[in-house]
């Protein structure tokens, strides 16, 4: 199999290996596509935050495929299904995995494509307990994008919008556009796009958002129940404050760099504003998402712009940080699928 090898900061290379048969409780995956995001960008710059990330490491936390192969004690049946599969390698033991929330596992830190071998390879082998079944008939291409869209699951999980409120999304790229969808499907009175992009105001209408408006146009503030902030940025987390009512629930999904200004905790303090954070997906929300999807209700193939063999590793990474509006998620598709 050919797998990329991040060796350390701005330096990879494509490895030839002989895949390893799945030892007991794992399988085999024949990766359709895997995802490339702001935090993979990190990664190849070398600012991902110390400990999240361990050199060399073959990149790809988003991903779909077909189980090829299993291990002792994994269902035969698992082989030619469809699948995508949750990123963090929880020990199950521990007080957090057995609450459910495995994205704050006491063990310590681990993650596909991070710390572990990733999807950007012809093949990933991972614990089939990670695993999550898609439909026969599932779009293997919009199904890489189940990461970004499990982790929207977790936040508006946490967000726990009511019919006839007034919500925010801030921020207009692949997270914020599926917020939207998410968000949508509660029935809010009002759902406010925030973002730096006039480009996707079309995008967010067709998604069910109710009014766009770029972050240097007044919005009310103050005047939301909901907010939920995608861009990742210090200043949309600043915006994002703003926009909740008193009393009101904000959720932040981004992870800004790191000694960026914070919000003001006075004015939180003051306000009663309930502050949420989300940093990957626990099982509960990766199966909302899942659900979702299979059921037709998630659309997320007009967020891919660029289709890539895994040996244009390099141009993707620059498309992902050019900072062009004409690109949204780029997938690359080992073995040239």
């Amino acid at each position: 199999m050919t797998a990329l090898v991040l060796d350390a900061p701005g330096a990879f290379h494509l490895a030839e290996t002989e895949p390893a048969p799945p030892g007991p409780g794992d399988a085999r995956i024949r990766v359709h596509a895997s995802g490339i995001c702001g935090s993979d960008r990190e990664l190849y710059q070398g600012n991902r935050p110390k400990g999240y990330v361990r050199y060399p490491v073959t990149p790809g936390h988003e991903w779909s495929g077909t189980v090829e192969a299993v291990g002792a004690g994994v269902p035969s049946a698992l082989v030619g299904r469809k699948v995508v599969g949750e990123g963090f390698r929880n020990c199950q033991v521990c007080d957090r995995c057995h609450a459910g929330d495995t994205t704050l596992c006491t063990a310590g830190y681990e993650e596909t494509g991070f710390t572990q071998p990733g999807a950007m390879a012809d093949t990933l082998t991972l614990p089939a307990r990670l695993l999550h079944l898609l439909s026969e008939g599932a779009d293997l291409g919009a199904a890489a994008l189940l990461e970004p869209a499990a982790c929207v699951a977790a936040a508006a999980l946490k967000a726990n919008v009511r019919p006839g409120e007034r919500v925010a999304v801030v921020g207009t790229g692949t997270l914020g556009m599926i917020a939207v969808q998410f968000l949508a499907a509660a029935s809010p009175a009002e759902l406010l796009v925030v973002g730096v992009r006039p480009d996707r105001e079309r995008l967010s209408l067709s998604f069910g958002a109710t009014a766009f408006r770029t972050r240097d146009q007044p919005a009310a503030r103050g005047g939301y129940d909901v907010v939920i902030e995608t861009a990742g940025s210090a200043s949309a987390a600043r915006t994002s404050a703003a926009l909740p009512r008193r009393g009101g629930r904000l959720v932040l999904t981004g992870i800004p760099a790191a000694g960026a200004d914070g919000l003001d905790p006075t004015d939180l303090v003051v306000r009663q504003i309930e502050v949420r954070t989300v940093f990957g997906a626990p099982p509960a929300a990766w199966a909302h998402a899942v659900r979702v999807f299979d059921a037709g209700l998630l659309t997320l193939l007009p967020l891919i712009t660029h289709e890539l063999p895994l040996t244009d590793f390099a141009t993707a990474i620059e498309l992902v940080g050019s900072g062009d509006p004409k690109v949204g998620k780029v997938l690359l598709r080992p073995g040239g699928a």
